[in-house]
């Protein structure tokens, strides 16, 4: 695939990929930049890469990753989680705060941010946490990790709700001195203790406690009302139900300061999956019913859903491979989100691979701040003088998900023997290679 001299690691000519699915274009990446598009190019010394019937698409951006790196290193690392996202067409990702020790200071914070540089597959911008150990008494040292070096923006007790009203009011106030955002993971506590799978039908046949809707549509609708009134920015986590939909269409109708996200499971499964009783479909928010899985695609393509963000949760076998009632929640997403929403928004008519593109890169760039002065820049269309962060993607290859071939170290894929479109072919960050061929490049 790959042919021609190195004028030096960062100099690339890709040869007639289809930017956002349009026509054939050539990319001439140096120095970290896109710096000529057009045809017939031509670069005496660069490496040259044949892009014939590729997608090319800007760098993914994931608000919601679980790299466990520090404390869970027997799931996964920032090393092995980033080269899994870079095998997803991933170039930035924000690693959740739920480590342990906890990602509530900034020393922390600032731990987790050079892991990512060392590991070097794609930027990793921590998520700190809302309140100190997630233990929802307390405000974390917000502005210490906004202000370290790691320069928090996104804040989240993922895994745990922000359940006090007034603490969640707090932390929205606290973040706008520097334009942050409090991402919060929906959960009423009360109406979900001990639940297993989402509240309905198939709860009843299974003789498993249910997970009423209700339980995210109250906090969603609380904190919406909460972000209007102190005038903030709140982003709703892994949005799950048709309920839940209505109600961010309705905040955001006021202009209120909504983002939301989904992810790409919630988007291709069902809770009818729950009745093979394998723990390898729990996660939270559960599987959800068809209708809700609709509302959600549509709600993706009218953008009331912002963008997709994969909520990537590997775990080791032992917690998974067990009862359903003692197994872990969370499913790994990073390596198949990309197909997954190929399959679910692309083949069905609801995106196209511009949409895709602003779905799962600019917007969450956006959201991440990760278009900002300070920061990598993401996100950005595939221009000239733009970063070079970009994804080859081979919409014509089909084959099975395999996890043994993943290189995240958990194997807790919900699409393992599911047969999707799609194979990202190259992954450049900043104009180097980080994979090549549908492998890593190092």
């Amino acid at each position: 695939m790959t042919t021609g001299a190195t004028e030096g690691p960062q100099a690339w000519l890709i040869k007639g990929a289809q930017p956002l699915g349009g026509p054939a274009t050539d990319l001439l990446l140096r120095d970290g930049v896109i710096t000529q598009a057009g045809h017939a190019l031509s670069a005496p010394g660069a490496q040259q890469l044949d892009a014939a019937g590729l997608v090319a698409l800007p760098g993914l951006v994931d608000l919601h990753a679980h790299l466990r790196e520090p404390g869970r290193e027997d799931a996964e690392t920032v090393l092995t989680g980033t080269a899994a996202a870079a095998l997803g067409g991933f170039t930035a990702v924000h690693a959740m705060a739920n480590t342990d020790p906890v990602a509530d200071t900034a020393g922390v914070a600032e731990q987790i941010w050079r892991l990512g540089r060392r590991a070097g597959y794609c930027d990793v911008r921590p998520v700190g946490a809302v309140t100190a150990g997630l233990n929802g008494s307390r405000l974390a040292e917000l502005g210490a990790m906004a202000d370290s070096a790691a320069r928090v923006r996104v804040f989240s007790d993922d895994g745990r709700c922000v359940s006090d009203a007034v603490l969640m009011r707090r932390a929205l106030e606290y973040v706008k001195a520097f334009d942050g955002v409090i991402a919060q993971h929906a959960q009423e506590p009360r109406l979900t203790d001990d639940a297993q799978v989402n509240e309905g039908e198939v709860s009843g046949r299974l003789g498993l406690a249910g997970w009423p809707a209700v339980a995210e549509e109250a906090i969603i609708a609380r904190d919406c009302l909460l972000a209007a009134h102190v005038d903030s920015a709140l982003h709703i986590c892994h949005v799950s139900t048709a309920g839940s939909v209505e109600i961010i269409r309705w905040a955001k109708s006021k202009g209120w300061r909504v983002t939301a996200e989904v992810t790409p499971h919630h988007l291709l499964l069902t809770d009818e999956l729950a009745a093979s009783y394998d723990p390898v479909f729990k996660v939270n928010p559960p599987l959800r019913t068809a209708a809700d899985v609709a509302a959600l695609r549509d709600a993706l393509a009218d953008g009331t859903i912002d963008c997709v963000a994969t909520d990537h949760a590997p775990h080791p076998l032992e917690d998974k491979e067990t009862e359903w009632q003692v197994a872990a929640f969370g499913m790994t997403g990073l390596e198949t989100a990309l197909r997954v929403v190929h399959e679910a928004m692309v083949a069905t008519g609801l995106l196209d691979w511009a949409g895709v593109a602003d779905r799962m890169s600019a917007r969450p760039a956006v959201i991440g701040r990760l278009d900002g002065v300070w920061a990598p820049l993401h996100g950005r269309a595939l221009a000239v003088g733009s970063p070079a962060n970009l994804v080859l993607y081979d919409p014509s290859a089909r084959d099975v998900v395999d996890p043994a071939q993943h290189a995240s170290r958990s194997r807790n894929s919900p699409f393992a023997g599911m047969e999707l479109p799609g194979r990202v072919q190259a992954t450049f960050l900043r104009g180097v290679a980080t994979v090549l061929d549908g492998k890593l490049a190092r």
